[in-house]
């Protein structure tokens, strides 16, 4: 007989007292089944919002509304030599909307606060919250899909989506009080919303997974439009369409797209219902 030590024992413990949070942080109804909700999702970049794809499209097929907002134009992230920030600016809002329309998610759903990519964390902190704030009281979001800010830690990323991943949650927290931003509501005639639940992406610890095999090929096809950012053509652009590569480079992309279909068939997000206050706390 293998005799339990304290540390095993206190261990185990430990797990058996989480085990109820982790299994009450699992979405109560199926991802899969939500109908009739309002989703915004909150990235850095056009592209942010592609390894949700999957989920994006099943929601809007089930009848969900599906809103994106991106605070930067994507202005910067190319190594062509050539390209000039006007230029993919336009390049990348054309991406978006091509890949949005692939999903059913219409023009008047996207937002762009229109910052210039790599310098969201050098603006100014309170008027970006003030006008994610703003989105949120207009658009009312049942669900809010955001960057994974951290969960009992502070989560890593790049620049932008670091920023982006603190500035969606701050901002959920703003919006549910009246008296910040009150001139919204004495002026504007919104009212203070409050997200009732939310699904990181690009979390190290995701307990939501959504199967989106039935949307493969819309998240494959949606991919495929950021054509600036997943091809050759991030070097030298040439064109909107995969035939504008040259062949090999066309041959390599092509293939990139498509592994998908014989890849994993899920989505990972970690699911989070509650106030804004313990998005990041061990005890929820």
């Amino acid at each position: 007989m293998t005799m339990s030590t304290p540390r095993s024992i206190t261990l185990l413990a430990t797990l058996l007292a989480l085990l109820p949070i982790l299994v009450r942080a699992q979405p109560e109804m199926p991802v899969e089944q939500w109908k009739g909700k309002t989703i915004l999702l909150v990235g850095a970049h056009p592209d942010d919002d592609s390894g949700s794809y999957g989920t994006l499209a099943m929601l809007r097929a089930n009848g969900n509304e599906v809103f994106v907002l991106l605070l930067t134009t994507g202005n910067v992230g190319t190594g062509d030599p050539d390209m000039t920030r006007d230029w993919l600016a336009k390049i990348r809002r054309q991406e978006e909307l091509s890949a949005l329309a692939e999903l059913g998610i219409p023009e008047d759903h996207y937002i762009n606060l229109g910052y210039t990519d790599g310098m969201v964390e050098f603006a100014d902190r309170e008027e970006v919250v003030k006008r994610l704030v703003r989105w949120y009281r207009k658009i009312k979001p049942d669900v809010l899909f955001a960057f994974e800010p951290g969960y009992g830690y502070q989560r890593w990323h790049k620049a932008d989506h670091r920023a982006a991943s603190y500035l969606a949650a701050d901002a959920a927290r703003a919006a549910e009080w009246r008296l910040l931003f009150p001139g919204q509501i004495i002026h504007e005639g919104l009212e203070a919303h409050q997200v009732e639940a939310y699904m990181f992406y690009s979390s190290t610890e995701p307990n939501t997974e959504v199967d989106i095999s039935k949307y493969i090929e819309q998240k494959i096809a949606a991919r495929t439009k950021h054509i600036s950012q997943f091809s050759a053509a991030f070097n030298k652009y040439m064109g909107p369409d995969p035939k504008d590569l040259k062949r090999a480079d066309r041959k390599v992309f092509l293939e990139r797209m498509n592994r998908a279909r014989t890849g994993d068939m899920l989505e990972h997000f970690r699911y989070y219902k509650g106030p804004p206050d313990g998005i990041g706390s061990q005890r929820r």
